[in-house]
């Protein structure tokens, strides 16, 4: 698909279409951090992040790469759920820190928890790799109309 080739919905759309439309594909930032989308849909958005390379002085994973990470999910679920017409910003994140990660990957999963006309909200889980809860986050995102300045 070209990036002018505008799909209807992005329901359902590969993870690789749905970056190819996105101007910065998944950001710098994200790229940087590592971050990796596994799963991709109004209600439900996985993905992946290495602990190496964002932790802390301490060696410990950086809640603030948890916070990256979240809303990262958080703001695909809503820009899937506002597109076409609308596009999604963030308003409001917070982030409880449950343990620690010195290494490994971390796998977050956002959650739905409502779906609106002007605004999307999510409760996100960061596991590590044996599954346990590292943090729990809550996002949300005001839909605005497309090509909004702010």
């Amino acid at each position: 698909m070209s990036k002018r080739e505008m799909p209807e919905t992005l329901e359902g759309l590969p993870i690789d279409e749905y970056l190819a439309l996105l101007p910065a594909g998944m950001g710098a930032l994200n790229e940087r951090m590592g971050i990796e989308l596994v799963e991709i849909s109004a209600e439900r958005i996985v993905a992946t992040m290495p602990v190496e390379g964002n932790t802390q002085p301490f060696g410990l994973l950086h809640g603030g790469a948890s916070v990256v990470l979240a809303e990262t999910l958080g703001s695909v679920g809503s820009s899937i759920h506002a597109y076409p017409d609308k596009m999604a910003v963030g308003v409001d994140i917070n982030a409880t820190h449950h343990r620690s990660a010195m290494s490994g990957t971390v796998t977050g999963v956002a959650t739905a928890i409502h779906l609106g006309r002007s605004s999307a909200a999510y409760e996100v889980v960061i596991t590590n790799e044996e599954g346990k809860r590292l943090c729990t986050s809550r996002i949300t995102c005001a839909l605005v109309p497309m090509g909004s300045k702010g």
